[in-house]
Order: structure tokens, then C-alpha cells, then sequence
């Protein structure tokens, strides 16, 4: 590893990006000084429940929302529990049947799953072999007793942008068949990233989290839609318009609201860089790496400020270098001062392959040696070429060894 860490470089950001100077400040602020409980009656109370109404107004700024129709939460797995537990608990009496994809989070899936062993029924949506579902598939899936629909914006392992608006829509065309299902989207690796509107999506259920964009660990939001049927996880104090009891965390929402006013006011000239920086990578390695394969769509340049359906986000890539064990290649890489990672953040610490990748189809050799890039706004043209090259050493090396 690099003495100075100066030469260090960091391309992990789809688990977590780095926070933002004015992230600091305004969490550093809100500790120090807008301490109070944002429930007290007295200054200090108030003095904090304007920097939690000032987040919320920034937060909701940034994706097209009303104020009212932010939620925060401890996170974007907390916001997914809430969104999917949540609406079939208000919809129980409707239908016991949800639908979600096999290339989820596992903060979706784990969900999906457990439910199953409650008794829902359960429908999980195949990708085609870019990482991207059909909304054919999902009108065939649909039933009379489908109650909910959850599908992620952008895919963290391989960056493939899922078509929401047009499934939005055919949910809106199936209400004459029964009340309209209910669309939860996880867009925890969309904000910030490509453009988002709730209004535009059509979804009425939509969760991010602070620590993809700039903003600090252990705080996110949920975005419900005004009359979406959603009943709280957590009984309390009543706090988030009942939906979330528990004292809020003001430090940690000021520095999120903070974040997403920062990336949704910069989104176009970053959006446009990523895209760049994505077609360097890509082409380099496509040209000096032989045997490489790229997993997921191909990038999607941004056009009029558009990342369309079916094409990738400009900040994840996905590569397999069959033959190179991904986490030696990432362990080679470290070495080096250059972060990548062989997966979402969240499960790369449990055995098992990807079942992202699993489910596109990728052979059992393409899925061990796969590794996922995933740029910021800080990343640099000089930290792609670099990665580049330490990727072709650390390639030569590990074929070297292994035809020993």
C-alpha cells in the first residue's frame, strides 16, 4: 500500500462515497450547536426542528417531491423494511401477492423472502443478460391479488437502469383489471447519479440512502406518495408524521439534506464527466486487456440530460476476468492504493457467488473473477488510467502463477 496516501485511489463509491466537506460542516453544526431534540418545546427544540425541516425540504428538492412525502429513516435498507412490510400491512386484506426481480439488493430479496415463509405468494422477475427485466414479463406476472411491485432503479453490481416509468405505466393500465398495485423503487444508486423525479417515475413508494451521494452513514429517507397505504414498523413516540417513531437523528438528516441538494444541483455536469470517465474504462480495458468482459449494459451517454431504460449508469462498471479470482484481483489491487470491489459491499464478507450475476446468466468463471468498478465525483482520469494499468501487472501475474 502507498506510503502517501495522497496516491490512494478511490473507485468504491457505489458502497459508500466519500462524505462531502459540507456534509461535515453541517453535521459538525447540528451537534454542536442545533443540538436539541427536535420535539422540545423550548429554543433548542425549535432551533433543531428547523435544520430537520430545512433536510427535508432538500431531500425532497432533489427528487420532485413535497416535503410531507419524505420519511427518514435509518438507512436504505430500513426504508426498503418499511416500504414493502409496510404497504402489504396496509394492504392486507387486498391480496397476499408481491412481485420484485432476481438482480435486487439484498435489502429487497432478503425481504421478498421472508415474506414468502409468512405465506405471500412470491414472484421474482429474470433479467435478460444485461442485468435489465421486461415489462412483458412483469404485465404476465400480474394477478388479481398482486398488491405490490419492488424494483430498483439502478442495479449496484452491474449499473443496468430498470425501466420504472413504463412499469409504472402498465400498472396504471391494469387498474381496470382490480386496484392498482402498489411500486416501490429502491433508488439508492440513482440519486445523485442519473436524473430523478418521483413524479416522473410514477412510483408511490421510493427509498434512498444518504452514504451513496456524499452524505453521512446510518441515515436515509422513503419517499410516500400522499395516500399511498402505509402502516409504521415502529411504535413510539409518533415521530415522521407517525410513520418512523424515535428521536431523529438531526445530525446525520442536516449533513443528508445537505448531500442531495449539493448532487442534485451539480447532477448534469457529474452525470456527463462519469459518462466519460465509464467509456475511458470501458475502452481501455477492451483494448489492453484481452479475455475481459464487460457484465451489464453498455454505457448510456447521457442525451438532453437522459440516462435511458436498458443502458448503464455512468458510475458502475462491471468486469470478468475469467481465470483471475476477483478477490485476488482485489487484493493485488489494494496493494497498488486503488479500492475496487468483487460485489455489493453488503455480502462481499459471505461465501457465495453473485446472484446478480447468476442470474444473467454468467458461467460460473466469468462470476469469480468479476470485479466492480464504481467512480465518484472525484474520480480523475488519471485514476482510471491507473487502474488500467495495475489491472493488466496484476493480470500477468496471477496467469503467470497459474500456469506453474
Amino acid at each position: 500500500m502507498p506510503a502517501d496516501r495522497r496516491l490512494e485511489r478511490y473507485l468504491d463509491h457505489a458502497a459508500t462515497s466519500p462524505p462531502r466537506p459540507e456534509v461535515t460542516a453541517a453535521v459538525r453544526e447540528a451537534m454542536e450547536v442545533t443540538f436539541g431534540n427536535p420535539s422540545s418545546l423550548h429554543r433548542k427544540g425549535l432551533e433543531a426542528e428547523r435544520a430537520l425541516t430545512r433536510a427535508r425540504e432538500e431531500v425532497a428538492g432533489a427528487v420532485g417531491a413535497g416535503p410531507g412525502e419524505i420519511v427518514f429513516t435509518s438507512g436504505g435498507t430500513e426504508s426498503n423494511n418499511l416500504a414493502i412490510r409496510g404497504a402489504l400491512r396496509g394492504l392486507d386484506r387486498r391480496g397476499r401477492h408481491l412481485i420484485t426481480t432476481a438482480v435486487e439488493h439484498p435489502a429487497v430479496l432478503s425481504v421478498a423472502r421472508d415474506l414468502e415463509q409468512d405465506g405471500y405468494r412470491l414472484t421474482v422477475l429474470a433479467p435478460d443478460a444485461r442485468g435489465v427485466i421486461s415489462v412483458d414479463d412483469l404485465g404476465r406476472a400480474l394477478a388479481p391479488d398482486t398488491v405490490l411491485v419492488s424494483i430498483m432503479a439502478v442495479n449496484n453490481e452491474v449499473g443496468s437502469i430498470q425501466p420504472i416509468a413504463e412499469a409504472a405505466r402498465l400498472l396504471g393500465e391494469e387498474r381496470t383489471k382490480g386496484p392498482r398495485p402498489v411500486l416501490h423503487v429502491d433508488a439508492a444508486q440513482a440519486l445523485g447519479r442519473i436524473p430523478l423525479n418521483v413524479g416522473e417515475l410514477g412510483a408511490d413508494l421510493v427509498s434512498f440512502s444518504a452514504h451513496k451521494l456524499g452524505g453521512p452513514k446510518g441515515v436515509g429517507a422513503l419517499y410516500v406518495k400522499r395516500g399511498t397505504p402505509l402502516r409504521p414498523l415502529l411504535a413510539g413516540g409518533g415521530q415522521e408524521g407517525g410513520l418512523r417513531s424515535g428521536t431523529e437523528n438531526v445530525p446525520a438528516i442536516a449533513g443528508f439534506g445537505v448531500a442531495a441538494h449539493l448532487a442534485a444541483e451539480e447532477l448534469p455536469a457529474v452525470m456527463a464527466e462519469l459518462a466519460g470517465l465509464r467509456h475511458r474504462l470501458t475502452q481501455a480495458v477492451r483494448e489492453q486487456i484481452p479475455g475481459s468482459r464487460l457484465n451489464g449494459p453498455p454505457g448510456g451517454e447521457p442525451a438532453a440530460g437522459l440516462a435511458r431504460p436498458g443502458t448503464a449508469a455512468p458510475h458502475i462498471v462491471n468486469f470478468s476476468f475469467p481465470g483471475a479470482p476477483g478477490e485476488v484481483l482485489l487484493h493485488y489491487l489494494e496493494e497498488e492504493g486503488i479500492y475496487v470491489s468483487t460485489g455489493a459491499a453488503c455480502s462481499s464478507r459471505k461465501r457465495g457467488r453473485s446472484h446478480v450475476l447468476e442470474a444473467m446468466g454468467l458461467a460460473p468463471e466469468e462470476i469469480d473473477g468479476a470485479i466492480r468498478v464504481s467512480l465518484g465525483p472525484r474520480t480523475t482520469a488519471a485514476d482510471v488510467d491507473a487502474l488500467v494499468e495495475a489491472l493488466a501487472r496484476a493480470l500477468a501475474d496471477i496467469r503467470r502463477f497459474t500456469r506453474r
